[in-house]
């Protein structure tokens, strides 16, 4: 992957993101977890309050993951996802809620996936009625609207996903799963970030379904439809940014 010229597009101007390592960036990682408890357990109320007395959202998949924070021009904390590997049966944390599969469907090897997990935006960027968790904006028929490159809240998202992608390819990783709601799924495949749905829909943080996407399918999707936004995915920054 190829440095992009001076001029190329930025798909995600006003924020930066990149990887949070726990035991380097402890500071940082505390406004994860503070992050995490506000949206899940104040806002969301997925979990309960009163099980994180301390105000920070932990779970035992943490460890393991990857982390990844984007950042506005002030370098504050404005969203989250973690990209979390398989444990030592093999399973994902959606498979505990997600268990039944549709039919005809095979799933890859576990050690060539990762889970998309805790994807989210902080509150005062998701500034209109009907934002989801990941900051997109739904149409009035409910269904995902194009992300504007204007608009901060999908850059948001754009860029902790540009972050994981890079991670994914150097660690390996093709398939990702991700446990969400119809209408996310839906926008993410109008930015040609096309997730299938692989079981059916439950119960797991509110009324969602699993899905697996293949990176090299997101790839061949995204180069023949918007290649300027898959030459900005595969960018490698410069040490520090």
């Amino acid at each position: 992957m190829t440095p992009l010229p001076i001029d190329a597009p930025d798909f995600a101007p006003h924020f930066r993101s990149r990887q949070a390592r726990p035991e380097a960036d402890a500071p940082l990682m505390e406004q994860v977890h503070s992050l995490r408890f506000q949206v899940y357990c104040v806002e969301c109320g997925f979990l309960s309050p009163e099980d994180y007395p301390d105000r920070q959202e932990r779970d035992d998949r943490d460890a393991a993951s990857a982390h990844f924070c984007s950042f506005n021009l002030k370098r504050e904390l404005v969203g989250y996802l973690r990209l979390v590997p398989p444990d030592a049966e093999q399973s994902f944390p959606f498979q505990r809620h997600c268990s039944e599969l549709l039919e005809g469907v095979s799933l890859p090897r576990p050690a060539e996936s990762a889970e998309v997990s805790r994807l989210m935006v902080r509150q005062d960027y998701r500034r209109r009625s009907g934002d989801l968790l990941a900051g997109v904006t739904l149409k009035e028929d409910g269904s995902g609207a194009t992300p504007e490159r204007r608009d901060p809240s999908p850059q948001i998202m754009l860029s902790l996903y540009r972050r994981m992608y890079t991670y994914s390819v150097d660690q390996g990783i093709r398939y990702w799963y991700a446990a969400m709601e119809r209408s996310l799924a839906r926008a993410l495949t109008r930015m040609n970030f096309a997730f299938r749905q692989v079981g059916p829909q439950t119960d797991y943080y509110g009324p969602v379904a699993p899905y697996l996407a293949d990176l090299r399918e997101l790839e061949d999707r995204v180069g023949t439809n918007d290649p300027a936004l898959l030459e900005w995915l595969q960018r490698r920054d410069p040490p520090g940014c």
